[in-house]
């Protein structure tokens, strides 16, 4: 049996190997942890540029539609995407209530209704993790800047309405429109449900499927994370009031 002491070890190391092994240790070190805190600091606060709105939709006089606004403070914005952290899979949820849009509701013809433009603050996104909330503004979403601070969805199409609606209705539909983030463009349909609650309150839910890359975003390789799901769940839950009765 041989017995090979650590005085016998660091003998039969040249000093030089050793000098090598330990730079690159030091190095790799280093350079973690200045990306470590470049994420961090390069992701800001996450507080927002701005209250959060969007444009308004004109009514006119002898216009029967119903005019409603969304109240941010009731209603909410999540992403969801699945991840793979230390073996375990994991389905990381983003919120935010900076949200903001309107619609035109006609209760005789669901077909005359609009729905304006929704604009949703991505910059102020929360997941359980604030270094994941970080990443996400700093290195994924980018909406530190302010030119992407905002997501902005216009619908073009409300597919699959019933020929009336009334109070107490719960209404199944889709909304095709152009959802614009990170700069990038791309039709999305939404299947939404709107429950008719009372004739100055309504609320609603809509979700799509997409793909991050589709928007020219990468994620970043992170510490115990082995796989991240291209394909991100969207969904809007939200409270409007009339803002015209």
């Amino acid at each position: 049996m041989v017995d090979i002491t650590m005085k016998q070890v660091k003998k039969t190391t040249p000093k030089g190997v050793t000098r090598i092994v330990t730079t690159v240790v030091l190095g790799t070190i280093a350079l973690g942890a200045l990306a470590v805190g470049y994420i961090w600091f390069s992701g800001g606060d996450g507080r927002a540029s701005e209250p959060i709105a969007a444009p308004s939709l004109n009514i006119q006089p002898g216009d029967s539609r119903v005019l409603f606004s969304i109240i941010p403070e009731q209603s909410e914005a999540l992403f969801r995407i699945d991840e793979v952290l230390l073996g375990d899979t994991k389905i990381v949820v983003g919120t935010t209530d900076r949200i903001a849009g309107e619609m035109l509701v006609d209760w005789d013809d669901p077909a005359n209704s609009q729905l304006g433009l929704i604009r949703v603050n991505l910059r102020t996104l929360s997941t359980d993790n604030e270094f994941r909330d970080r990443a996400l503004r700093g290195q994924i979403l980018e909406a530190d800047q302010d030119k992407y601070e905002f997501a902005d969805f216009i619908p073009v199409e409300l597919l699959q309405l019933p020929s009336s609606i009334a109070v107490g209705d719960s209404v199944d539909f889709q909304i095709r429109g152009n959802l614009t983030v990170h700069g990038v463009t791309r039709e999305v349909i939404f299947d939404a449900t709107l429950t008719i609650v009372s004739n100055s309150h309504i609320e609603g839910n809509a979700q799509a499927t997409v793909r991050y890359q589709d928007f020219d975003m990468t994620i970043p390789e992170a510490p115990g994370v082995a796989k991240v799901s291209d394909q991100v769940e969207l969904e809007i839950s939200f409270v409007a009031q009339a803002l015209v009765e």
